[in-house]
Order: structure tokens, then sequence, then C-alpha cells
């Protein structure tokens, strides 16, 4: 019986009439919300009222996200307040929306004519000198924001209804202490009915205003006034209590902005242990870029970066070159000083002096380090540095345990920052990752100029004495976009990257190694080839101190056994005879980066000659990612056939990530939003209106509208090749563009092809966008959702009722519009007006339709094009994003193009890798590839680093922890996850037989 008595309280609790009326008040208001939405919204504005959660939400979210959820909620609240569909339910945002437009624009304009104030009593002395610091303008923003937010909060539960003080106690208990009836108390269910009743007495008793205007005479003009109830009706002479609550926060604003400024003392008070901690945490965070984003409309370092690259090839490169200047200038010239143009015989032993590196010959082995393509994203350019700084790494690979020591050298094969060479991108992209993960010495300065290279450190006297680890550099062709000047300055005139220090002195060098090895440095500028100088040192070099019996491994910045034959090209006409007839078999290995990724070919034993044994590709030193499947299909090279050994990633995973493509592309790409969402504007900007609509909505069957609907997709552009001026123009200039966009190894025809298909997407994309979205304002207009009221239709409606709902019996607003000469009001009309684009590009599109475009002004054709691009541009940036997506993947995938432009999209920091040397006592060449699959992007204060014992002037390579930041997730650090992914030995006597003709053969 207790269960059956229990069973009907709870139905008769949950009757119908009792539910539909939970939230609603005894007095409704028309521009009350819908009351399920009133505590998602106090609990939002409760946490954005922190400034804490505020800032730390804004940091971890991604950009895209932030300016895209602020773009989207001003465009949605803009479409969905017109709509009576949505006042039936019980949502009107007009009242709210208007209200929190004033409240946040009058709080503005106090707070920055009291901040105004305050500056002037500072400046004549009257208020302490921390006073000075203005504030934030952002601090402002928010504050009136969460201000605004709350009093629209209150009113949509509360409304502006005077509270009369004059209720008897008792009620006031009763209603307190009565929230639900005695046989209900104990039902959960019953408590959250009866939360009307809890309502009411919030809004009468928590925030009841501070009483009668009559209560302060020196106020009584300077407030606004309360109305009574819809039974009573009128204006009462209780303060607002949306006054009152404005007023009680703006002025807690004021007396805490005073005190702090003052005394001093909120900016001295002493944080709590738990803020200390936090902010020592923040602080104890590497200060690394992102990757760079290629695909960036707004960047201007793209845009210069395009600049420098023509500057570079048509002044620089054939006319100034910086290689011949190298030769022209003493040992003890500044790199723009040429005040030499030719060298006697002493200065080419001095020039010979500055190229050539000896001083490791005698060693019974070496270590030496390879790498390239460094200083993109931080993450993954440290990820790589923390690797060559530690002085061992213990790996493991086949049940076999390698313990790899550091290097002595570290090459490092060219392209040093990105996305062009200047102070900035040197100074954050490839030093600050090298001296985090090995600090340069205790006297290295900055901004020292080294002009007497080798500047060796203090106790050391020649170079050979030195036993810390080396870096020499070739320059990459971004390290030439303008015209090697950084590269001079920060790489041939100091002495210190990090803690590898580097003696080399010009762009090219050569390195005699232990054991009859050599290395041979080239630099390629951007034409791909050595100049005659370097041609002329190389092949004296050769002719008179490398061994017949010696082993030379030339590095390059650009692999053009790969390129040549992607592009159908020929490249490095010197360097090839430099190999062929001056080498003769003697080049065991070549190396270089520029493809950021790694792949190996070793040649095929034949009856052929073999002028080069094994062709090294690793550019995975920090860059983006780039696929190897493009490249499987290459073999030969000067008249030999190569093998793939090794390819990271694997072709089967570098296929699959271009996948991302058509995924990510949008995603990591977001700031090409800016310039495709005008791309597809301007394809369709001749289209706008449509006009003739009715024939597709009246069509009864889904076949007759999918007719219909592309027949007039088909017309449009049609009436583009025909009659369009501005959207013909853009569609051509975009098909010059797209054709000009595919690489010049097809035929001129195939470009043709692939461009055309391109744009066609393109265009039909930005048709069938341009005419959904106006079938979508028609569908609207034809329902009299739109066009039914005018331009500043929200500022009309919110004058009309302002009166009513917040009465001003002593004309305090009709005497600041006097004393703001009409300016406030006038804010207030075109504030509210940004809001009005839907009604503003329905009332011009119908006007257009009746009168034509001919009677509109410029000033109306700017504003009705205007409010069509706000909406048009969030429809297309997602599509002129998958439709490029798409046009990649397919490329990269299926027509192995666009390699670069389809990886450099994606931006992927993951698979980093370098290679490590050993010249072992017999004088066999031992190679190990290391790698990294996955780059951390969260990193903290390494304990050991920090707590090992350091000594005043200790160099850092001779500590035991030399970098300052792992992995925040130890299984994630690139100490507890590098791999040998390529292990192969090239031995010291073997050499490949030129066949019979031995050296009369060419290549």
């Amino acid at each position: 019986m207790g269960s059956d008595k229990h069973s009907a309280g709870l139905l008769d609790t949950l009757r119908m009439e009792r539910v539909r009326t939970i939230l609603t008040h005894t007095h409704p208001y028309p521009h009350e919300h819908s009351r399920h939405a009133i505590i998602a919204v106090v609990v939002g504005c409760l946490f954005f009222i922190s400034s804490d959660n505020m800032h730390t939400l804004i940091e971890k979210l991604d950009n895209n996200i932030k300016w895209w959820s602020m773009y989207i909620a001003w465009i949605l609240v803009a479409a969905v307040y017109h709509l009576p569909s949505f006042q039936s339910m019980g949502v009107d945002l007009r009242m709210n929306l208007s209200l929190f437009l004033t409240i946040f624009l009058a709080s503005v304009l106090f707070l920055l004519v009291f901040h105004i104030i305050f500056l002037g009593l500072w400046y004549v002395g009257l208020v302490s000198r921390v006073a000075g610091k203005r504030p934030e303008i952002l601090t402002i923003i928010q504050n009136c924001a969460v201000i605004s937010v709350f009093c629209c909060v209150f009113y949509s539960h509360c409304g502006n209804r005077a509270v009369l003080r004059h209720r008897p106690l008792e009620r006031r208990n009763s209603s307190w202490f009565s929230l639900w009836k005695k046989e209900e108390r104990n039902t959960w269910l019953a408590k959250f009915l009866r939360m009307n009743e809890l309502k009411d007495q919030v809004c009468s008793s928590w925030f009841a205003p501070v009483g009668s205007a009559s209560d302060y005479p020196l106020l009584s003009k300077w407030v606004i006034y309360g109305e009574l109830g819809n039974d009573n009706g009128g204006s009462s002479d209780e303060i607002s209590p949306i006054y009152s609550l404005w007023a009680t926060f703006i002025g807690l604003y004021i007396a805490n902005y005073v005190v702090e400024r003052s005394t001093g003392w909120a900016l001295t008070h002493p944080l709590s242990v738990e803020e200390y901690e936090k902010m020592k945490k923040k602080q104890l965070k590497p200060e690394f870029l992102d990757m760079v984003p290629w695909y960036s409309g707004t960047s201007a370092d793209l845009f210069k970066t395009v600049f420098d690259l023509l500057v570079s090839v048509t002044v620089f490169v054939g006319r100034f070159d910086m290689r011949m200047m190298q030769d022209f200038m003493t040992s003890s010239s500044l790199p723009f000083c040429y005040h030499q143009a030719a060298m006697n015989k002493d200065q080419e032993g001095a020039q010979h002096g500055d190229l050539l590196y000896d001083h490791l010959s005698e060693k019974e082995d070496l270590w030496f380090d390879f790498m390239a393509d460094t200083g993109d994203g931080g993450n993954s350019s440290y990820s790589v540095a923390r690797l060559l700084a530690q002085p061992h790494i213990r790996v493991t690979r086949d049940d076999s345990v390698f313990t790899l020591p550091r290097g002595d050298v570290l090459l490092i094969g060219g392209d040093l920052a990105y996305p062009n060479p200047s102070a900035f991108t040197y100074e954050r992209r490839l030093f600050r990752p090298f001296e985090y993960a090995l600090q340069p010495p205790p006297w290295y300065k900055k901004d020292h100029v080294a002009v007497n290279k080798p500047e060796v450190p203090s106790g050391v006297p020649e170079l050979k004495q030195y036993d810390g680890p080396q870096c020499y550099i070739i320059p990459g062709n971004h390290d030439w976009f303008d015209g090697l000047n950084t590269f001079m300055r920060f790489i041939c005139h100091k002495s210190w990257l990090g803690g590898w220090f580097m003696p080399q002195k010009k762009s090219y060098f050569a390195l005699q190694l232990p054991k009859g090895w050599w290395v041979f440095g080239l630099d390629l500028a951007l034409h791909c080839d050595i100049d005659v100088y370097q041609f002329k040192f190389f092949a004296e070099l050769v002719k008179e101190q490398v061994g017949e019996r010696d082993s030379v491994i030339i590095m390059t910045h650009e692999p053009n056994w790969l390129l040549d034959w992607y592009f159908n090209n020929v490249s490095g006409k010197n360097v090839k005879h430099l190999i062929c007839d001056y080498l003769k078999g003697r080049c065991k290995l070549r190396i270089a980066g520029d493809m950021h990724h790694y792949m190996r070919h070793s040649y095929v034993p034949s009856d052929g000659p073999v002028y080069v044994q094994h062709l090294l590709v690793n550019g995975c030193g920090g860059a983006f990612l780039h696929p190897t499947h493009v490249f499987s299909n290459f073999r030969k090279f000067y008249g030999t056939t190569y093998e793939s050994k090794a390819a990271y990633p694997s072709f089967e995973d570098s296929s699959r990530i271009a996948l991302g493509n058509i995924l990510k592309f949008r995603k990591k790409n977001w700031q090409f939003d800016f310039i495709g969402g005008i791309v597809y504007f301007v394809l369709v900007f001749s289209m706008f209106p449509q006009c003739e609509l009715n024939h597709i909505l009246r069509e009864d069957s889904f076949s007759g509208h999918l007719r219909s609907f592309f027949g007039t997709v088909w017309n449009a552009f049609m009436y583009v090749l025909e009659h369009s001026y501005v959207s013909f123009a853009g569609a051509l200039l975009l098909l010059i563009v797209a054709i000009t966009f595919v690489p010049s190894k097809l035929s001129r025809k195939k470009r043709a092809m692939i461009g055309v298909l391109h744009v066609s997407a393109h265009l039909a994309a930005a048709l069938i966008l341009m005419l959904l979205l106006e079938l979508g304002v028609e569908t609207c207009i034809q329902h009299k959702l739109l066009a039914t009221s005018g331009y500043h239709t929200l500022y009309q409606w919110y004058r009309s009722v302002e009166s009513e709902h917040f009465p001003d019996p002593t004309g305090l607003r009709a005497r600041i519009e006097q004393w703001t000469f009409g300016l406030y009001p006038a804010c207030i009309k075109y504030l509210m007006s940004a809001f009005d684009i839907p009604e503003v590009m329905a009332v011009t599109r119908s006007n257009i339709c009746k009168n034509g475009m001919q009677s509109l002004s410029r000033g109306g054709a700017v504003i009705y094009y205007a409010s069509v691009f706000l909406y048009f541009w969030v429809f297309s940036t997602p599509v002129v994003s998958l439709v490029l997506g798409s046009y990649l993947y397919i490329c990269v995938n299926w027509l192995h193009l666009h390699f670069d432009e389809a990886f450099s999209s994606l931006r992927i920091a993951n698979y980093k890798a370098f290679t490590r040397f050993h010249i072992n006592h017999d004088g066999d060449l031992e190679v190990y590839t290391l790698a990294v699959d996955k780059v951390p992007k969260e990193w903290e204060l390494d304990p050991d680093w920090d707590g090992e014992l350091k000594q005043p002037q200790q160099l850092s390579h001779l500590r035991r922890f030399p970098s300052k930041w792992r992995a925040a997730s130890a299984h994630q650090d690139p100490l507890n996850t590098v791999k040998i992914i390529d292990h192969f030995v090239i031995q010291q006597t073997e050499k490949p037989d030129l066949g019979a003709s031995n050296r009369s053969v060419t290549c």
C-alpha cells in the first residue's frame, strides 16, 4: 500500500499542467526566454567572471575555434532573433540582445571616462605613481561584457519589476519556508517543481533594489526606475533592479581599481601557494613557435618570402652572388666590405685555410652527425636537437643494444629557418631550440660578431686541441632568399650554435676526417649548382690532397638525383663534372636534405661505372613532413641503377598520411579561410541576387527540385561566361593561377586540363552555395520571416518598448543624448544594426528584384553585398578547403603531383630523424639513422638538468644532462622513443669498378 501511495503521489506530481508551468512566472513578460536555458547561462556567466578561467579557455582553444565561434555567434544570433517561430516557443532574443548591447556600450563609455579622469588625477599628482599604468582595453571590454551578461540573465529571470518594500513580514517568511507542500516535501522531483518559488525569493530578496528614488534626493534624476507588474501597469518610485545591479558592479570595479592603483596593494599582494605554483609552472615552459602556416592568406612572412625569392633569383644570384663575394673578402673583412677584387698567392693560401679543416684527420675514430631542414616548429626542432646533444644514446634493434656517442661534428644541410631568413626566424626557430638542447658557454654574448674565426675557448691553444662538439653548415634555398645575408651574419660570423662550436668562415667547406675520409660541403645557392670558385677549390683539393684510396662524402642541400628524376630536369652540371671527372668513383656517399623525409638508395652491382655508391636523403630535422611514395619509382642516376633500401615514413604510411588533406586541411590551415572565402565570393559576385527562384520552390517531387536546381546552376554558369564582368574576370584569373600551380613537369596540355578541372570544381561549388543561400533568403521572405520591417529593426523595436519596461520619468536618456550631441544613441543604433544583417539583406534584395540594381545608391549596393558576403563567407570557407584538399589528395596519391603543396598543408611535426656516422678503427663508415615517430607537444623542466651541479666556467657538453627540457609525459620523450630505422656499413677498401675505359668515361 505504501508503494501505491507513493506511486500515486509521483503521478500527481507529474501532471502535464504542472510540468508545463514548472518555470513559468506568475506575471509572464513577452520578452522572457525559455527558462530551460537560464541555468546554463548562469553557470557560463559565473565561469567567465573568473579571468583565470577565461584566459585558460582562450589559451586552450585553437585559433580557428576562437575566431570562428565569435563570428558564428554573431551572425547566428542576428539570424535567429528575426524568426517568429522561435518567439512562439518562448525564445525571444530581441529584448536581451538589445539590452545587452545598451548596457555594454554604456559600461564601456562610463569606464573609459573614469579611466581618463583617473589618469588626469595621476598626471597632476593627486594619486600614487602606480596609477600611471594604463589599463588594458581587453580587460575593460571583458568586465563590461560580464556585467552586461549578468544584467541580462537577471532580467530574463526577474524582469525589471519594482519590488515594493512594505510587504508583510509573515508573507516573506511563509514564501521562503513553504517551498513545497508537506506531502511532497520528501520528493526530490517536487523540490524541482517548486523552483519557481525559490526564483521569486531570489528576485525579491537577494537582488532587490536598493530602495526608492525618494530615499536618495541627489540621485533621483540619475537613475532608471522599475516597472510595476502587468496587473498594475505604469512605473513606480522604486529604482530599477537592473540599474541597481549595473551600478553595483561598476562601483565595485571602480573601487577595486582605485585601491589597486592608488595604494599598490593589489599589485604587491602575496600570491597563494596554488597561484604561485601555477605561475611558476607557466613560466617554466619553453617558448617554441608553431609550425609555419604555409597556406595563411594573412601571413606577412610568406609575402616577404615570395618577394625575397624574386629579388634573390633576379638580382643576387648571377649578379651579386655571395659565394663569389666570399672569395673576394680577406679573412679580416666584414661580410659586406668588398674593397678588394682580386687575390694574390698569399691570399689564395689564406682562402684555402678558410675552407679546409684538417684538424680531425689524426683521430683514431670519429663520430659525426648529419641533419637538415630544421628551424620550423619548435617542438620538432628541439626533439632532434635534444637527441643530438645527449652524451650517448642507447637504442635497441633486432635484439641488439647500440650505444651511440654524441657526434664530435654536426653537419647541417641547410634550410635553417622558415619561411624566410631573418634575425627573428634564425633566433627563434634555429638558435633557441639548440640553445635549450645544449647551452652556449657562460661567456657567450648574443650580439658578439666573430671576425677572427675560429675563436676557440680560452685555455685552448688551437682548434685541434678543442674536444667539444663542432658544427659545420651549408645554406639551403630558404637561406638564400635574402642573398645569404642572414646566413653570413649568424653562421659565418658567430662562433656558437648552442653548445656546438662553429669554426667555419664561408658558406662551403671541406673536412678531412680520419682514415682517408672527406666531407665536401657544397653551396648550391638557388641554381642547384656550385659556382666556378667552388669548383676550382674542390677540383684542386682532389688533385693535390685527396688520395686514390680515399673516400669522399658530398653534402648538398638539394638531392638532385630525386628532383631531376621527378621534374625531368638536369641540374648540377658542375657537381656532376666534379664527381665523374675528378673523384672518379671515390664519392662513396651523397647526403642531402630539402626533402623532409628519409630515403636511402644503394647501387645495384653491374658492369657499368659507379660514381656514387649510396644516395641518402634526410631532411627530417624539424620541418614539415614530405611524402616518400611519390619517389618510389626512382631508379637511375649518372647511368647507374639504384634500389630503395629504406624509406621513412614507409610508402604505405606516406600514402595514408596524404588523406589528411581531405579531413584536416581546414583545421590545419584555418587562416586560408580569409582568402578562400573572398575568392568564392568574387566568383559569384555578379550572380546576386537571384530573383527568379519560384520555379524551384513550386516543384512537387524531389527529382523535380534537383532538376530545376541544377538547371539554374547551369544558367548561372552561362551568365558568368556571357554577361558577367567581375565573376568572369575572377574565374579567368583563378584559371591562370590554377594552371600555373600545376607542376611544370607535365605538358602544357595536361597542365591546362588539370587547371580547368580544378577551377570547374571551385566554380561549381561556389555557384551551388550561392543558389542555396538565395533559396534560403527567398523562402524566408515568402513565409514573412524576413523583409517585413526594414532597416534598424532591432533599434526601432527596442525604442518602442524601452519606456514601457524601463520607465524614465526624469528624462535621463534625453539628457544623455543632449550631452553626447546625439552620439550615444547613434552608437547604439548602429551597434544594434550589426544584428539586422539578414533583414537588411532581404529588404535590399526585394527592392532590387522589384526596381532593378540601378535603383540602389552606391552606398546601398555596398551595404547589400557586404551583408551577403558575411553569410556567404561562412558557407563557402568549409567548401573551398574541402575542394582544395581533395584536389591535393588526388594529385599526390593518384598523379604523384604537388608533393610539396600537399604535405606542407598538413604541417606534420612528427617523423623526425637524423643520421649518425662512425669512422671505426678499420676505416669503415658505419651509418645509423635514428628517428622519432611522434614529437611531444608539452615540455617541462628536466629535474636532472636543474639539479646537476654546475661549475662556473664548465662547457655544457661536459654535463651528464645537457638539455633543459624533457617531455611532460615520460613515454613520449624522444630519449625513450628513439629508434634505428636504417643501418648499413660502407667499407673503406670497397671501390666500385669504373669499367674498362676508367678515367676517360663520362657520366
